[in-house]
């Protein structure tokens, strides 16, 4: 092993090292209670090590959720059924999303703060590229069940892809941030996949209406 090779391998390793104290601290204590200074303790190694790894705490949980985010994009890839209607596949999509978030509140937060406002966050540029990567991904998926809606006869508007992409997301996002850390607990999860129902159901219903030709009268 050349000692370029060495150095490579003990930099990965203390890397690794790194993410496995912050998801055992994570875990044991929550997101808030963890300080750099916590990881390192627990890593072994000085607060000022952390830093040539990562840029921020934030940049350490979020690489550690990656993983689970890919996880989540397959299973929800595996929905993507075409014997299914277009319209029940989008609804057990938004309720994969809800549950995903519901049980990681922190990385929905992170997620929304990077979209809206990135420079708030200290990530480095591989972190950033590894979000919008998974941000595009449910992106895609949203794509996948309209085009088959579209395919099928069963939506129209083909034409408003990208409009009805765009609604679709904007409607879980915003839901979830307006109740997620709002309101009461014991009503939260209740409330968010209401709203999220109802307002799908009245996107769904538009979908599914034939639109008029210019000069048509409906006659």
């Amino acid at each position: 092993m050349t000692s370029v090779t060495r150095r490579l391998k003990e930099k990965e390793q203390r890397r690794r090292a790194i993410l496995k104290a912050s998801q055992r601290l994570f875990f044991k204590k929550g997101y808030q209670s963890v300080s750099v200074e916590d990881i390192a303790r627990k890593a072994r190694i000085s607060k000022g090590t952390i830093y040539l790894y990562f840029h921020s705490k934030e940049e350490i949980y979020a690489r550690i959720l990656m993983n689970d985010i890919e996880m989540f994009h397959e299973k929800l890839f595996d929905i993507i059924d075409e014997s299914r209607t277009a319209a029940d596949i989008l609804l057990q999509f938004s309720d994969f999303y809800i549950d995903f978030f519901l049980n990681d509140r922190e990385l929905f937060r992170i997620l929304m703060t990077f979209m809206l406002r990135a420079d708030d966050l200290n990530f480095s540029d591989e972190m950033n590229k590894h979000l919008i990567h998974a941000a595009n991904k449910s992106v895609e998926i949203v794509d996948g069940i309209l085009e088959h809606g579209f395919k099928t006869g069963e939506f129209y508007n083909k034409k408003d892809l990208i409009k009805g992409r765009n609604v679709v997301w904007g409607l879980l996002n915003g839901i979830i941030s307006l109740h997620l850390f709002a309101g009461k607990e014991s009503t939260r999860e209740k409330r968010i996949r209401s709203n999220v129902r109802e307002g799908l159901g009245i996107f769904i219903k538009g979908l599914k209406t034939p639109v008029s030709s210019p000069g048509d009268t409906g006659k």
